[in-house]
């Protein structure tokens, strides 16, 4: 059965906290820009806006939270530190967090990522136990990860469990709320997407609508035909009937609003299932392969 879902809808976290169903992306948005595109977001009904420290823009973006006039309560703001350029540590993720707080003006941030799992085994786990001590100091409310491949997420998993033994029991190695990686009918990553929902870890889907690089595919173009919707809208509802929340981005006024209107109709379940593929064609980049240790 299709997932009845509106923009206001929210996945639970193992955090306890809600995040909503639709992300806006600001990869690549320049900072002049920032404020307003993402103001105009809010405007439309978007409530999350997905940033990182890498994109140069955070400060900007966050800033659309008062230019909008929508309550702080009620816009979900990420962030990442990234795990290439200066070498992330445990010293260097506090760092990185508090720059985020200060650039953002916020008083917390809703959920920070890993960017990637470049650096290596004693890196991603010194910025992991950085997380977790900022979510106890109240600077951040949920943690997770991006771009881990399923060798990165167990190894992510163990720490988890051993960091419990050393700081008093459950929890205290830290939830892992979240993932994020590029996800689409040509990328299923069905490995990662079942470990991930096993543990009930949500997965978010960046490049949905495969940066518009599979347009005219006959079953795509079929099912926008039938809809009377564009192949970006169809993209964005199997992205959201396959339980994923995806992150789209536009600069575009017509195209924020043209991906936010994707609640107003469903796929079948055949037609979900129909859309699926076997290929493995990133069109980003592909940092779940990275070994390891390097």
């Amino acid at each position: 059965m299709a997932i009845k879902l509106t923009i206001s809808s929210t996945v639970k976290l193992n955090s306890g906290h809600g995040l909503p169903v639709l992300g806006f992306g600001v990869y690549q948005t320049p900072k002049e820009k920032a404020t307003e595109t993402c103001a105009e977001a809010l405007r439309l009904g978007y409530r999350h806006i997905d940033s990182a420290s890498a994109y140069r823009n955070q400060g900007p973006s966050a800033a659309s939270i008062a230019a909008s006039g929508v309550p702080r309560s009620e816009v979900f703001f990420t962030t990442k530190v990234p795990m290439s350029g200066k070498p992330l540590s445990y010293d260097n993720t506090y760092s990185l967090v508090d720059a985020a707080l200060r650039d953002t003006g916020l008083d917390y941030l809703d959920l920070v990522l890993i960017h990637s799992p470049y650096g290596g085994r004693e890196n991603r786990l010194g910025a992991w136990k950085a997380l977790v001590e900022l979510v106890e100091a109240a600077k951040v409310r949920s943690i997770g990860v991006s771009n881990y491949g399923v060798h990165h997420l167990d190894e992510l998993e163990a720490y988890i469990k051993t960091l419990e033994r050393e700081r008093g029991g459950p929890g205290k190695g830290g939830v892992l709320s979240v993932g994020q990686w590029e996800v689409h009918p040509w990328l299923m990553r069905s490995d990662i997407v079942d470990w991930c929902r096993a543990r009930n870890v949500a997965v978010e889907a960046y490049c949905p609508i495969v940066r518009g690089e599979r347009w005219g595919e006959p079953r795509i173009k079929a099912l926008a035909d039938k809809y009377g919707k564009t192949e970006a809208q169809v993209l964005l509802r199997w992205s959201l009937q396959r339980g994923l929340v995806p992150l789209v981005k536009s600069v575009t006024p017509s195209r924020i609003a043209e991906n936010a209107a994707v609640f107003d109709f469903e796929l079948t379940d055949d037609e979900v299932q129909g859309l699926a593929t076997q290929e493995y064609s990133p069109c980003a980049w592909d940092p779940t392969v990275e070994p390891l240790e390097k």
